[in-house]
């Protein structure tokens, strides 16, 4: 059905062309999917969970700062402004390369999502379900070794997920929290 209202701006659009062309060489650990499609899930879960634009971009932005080399602040406070840098900033583990260790930066991201506004904790709930969903549907096709595509050892890797799940649930509720909790149940069944 049309409607003469857009549903979305200007500002989508330039956020799906700014990290189609920082993210075209990137793909996703041990997969070889392009990372893109993360970025689209991640944005299109926002979208159906009732996020606004501006959560759309930030969910397309999410890794940017994290996972380009010299990306920086500024560049994406000239292109989006503000509010958008401000939550892509809240939603990176680290902004520097090489990255601190793994264990420090997830507790500082743990706390960090735990003191977030809703408006982020919706983006961050996003990411982490497709990413738990992802490592469940690779597991089911390569088996244990999906764990090998990480830097923390898969005990690590369900505690973090246990742990951001509690700090987004912390203060928060939302249907999407309770997808994530129920994918994160389904990884400790793997192990």
């Amino acid at each position: 059905m049309s409607d003469p209202t857009p549903a979305y701006g200007e500002a989508l659009d330039r956020a799906f062309l700014f990290v189609s062309e920082a993210f075209r060489h990137q793909r996703r650990k041990g997969s070889g999917v392009p990372y893109l499609t993360h970025l689209m899930q991640v944005a299109v879960t926002v979208g159906e969970f009732g996020g606004s634009e501006t959560q759309m971009v930030v969910a397309l932005l999410h890794d940017y700062l994290e996972d380009i080399p010299g990306a920086t602040e500024e560049e994406l406070r000239r292109h989006f402004g503000d509010d958008v840098t401000q939550m892509v900033l809240v939603l990176s583990d680290s902004t520097t390369q090489p990255k601190p260790p793994w264990k420090g930066r997830k507790l500082a991201y743990i706390e960090a999502i735990r003191q977030a506004p809703p408006e982020t904790r919706l983006v961050c709930a996003a990411d982490k379900l497709h990413n738990a969903r992802s490592i469940v549907r690779d597991h089911g096709l390569v088996g244990a070794e999906v764990w090998d595509r990480f830097s923390a050892s898969r005990e690590n890797s369900l505690w973090y997920y246990q742990a951001i799940t509690e700090a987004l649930g912390a203060g928060w509720s939302s249907p999407l929290l309770d997808e994530l909790r129920d994918a994160v149940s389904r990884l400790r069944d793997l192990s």
